[in-house]
């Protein structure tokens, strides 16, 4: 089984980002779990606007996109920005609309059988409703998500600091780290040995 994270933040590499630390944590736990994972900073990729599965010369969501096709398991990690998911996380979700129109030999949507976790941080509120918005538009997609699949940080209202500036990771997140990622290996190797029924 493979896990892919797709990182959201708005730092380009090689600058600290707290999405990318929480997003390398839970691969961490799924490595452990036996599933293989690797993460892409999605902001070090030429992904244009856009609705289409490739949006034509020097798009680089294509490539991502068989990243995606091939994990069974798929974690967008986002930083919090004004109350929402960046911007980046946003292009992502706009670019998957194109999968509602990709079907697997058997008729099925083309993410049908696939797991979705999400990660929000930041210093300020707004993780509930990102991750609302995340897996809304996840499952529409095709995607499913397990129980208590979101796991998320925020910092003390109208105070500076990140995730990545802490000597460790509160109990209460690992242990949310934790339980997501064991319900979504669970969820994935379900739905591996049983598919959902073709239309």
């Amino acid at each position: 089984m493979r896990v892919l994270a797709l990182v959201c933040t708005l730092k380009p590499t090689p600058a600290k980002s707290s999405s990318e630390l929480i997003a390398g944590q839970l691969l961490e736990l799924f490595a452990r779990h036996g599933v293989d994972g690797e993460s892409v900073r999605v902001v070090d990729h030429d992904v244009r606007p856009g609705v289409e599965a490739d949006m034509g010369h020097g798009d680089e969501w294509p490539g991502i996109r068989r990243r995606i096709a091939a994990a069974d398991i798929l974690l967008v990690a986002t930083p919090t920005w004004v109350g929402h998911m960046s911007s980046v996380a946003q292009r992502v979700l706009e670019r998957l609309d194109a999968e509602l129109s990709e079907s697997d030999s058997e008729g099925r949507p083309a993410m049908f059988g696939k797991v979705a976790v999400a990660a929000a941080v930041g210093n300020e509120d707004g993780a509930h409703k990102i991750i609302a918005d995340l897996f809304q538009a996840l499952n529409d997609t095709g995607f499913t998500i397990p129980a208590q699949g979101g796991t998320y940080w925020n910092g003390e209202a109208m105070q500076g600091g990140d995730y990545n500036d802490l000597d460790e990771t509160p109990e209460t997140v690992a242990s949310t780290n934790a339980t997501l990622v064991r319900n979504a290996v669970h969820l994935a190797r379900l739905l591996h040995d049983a598919q959902y029924p073709a239309a």
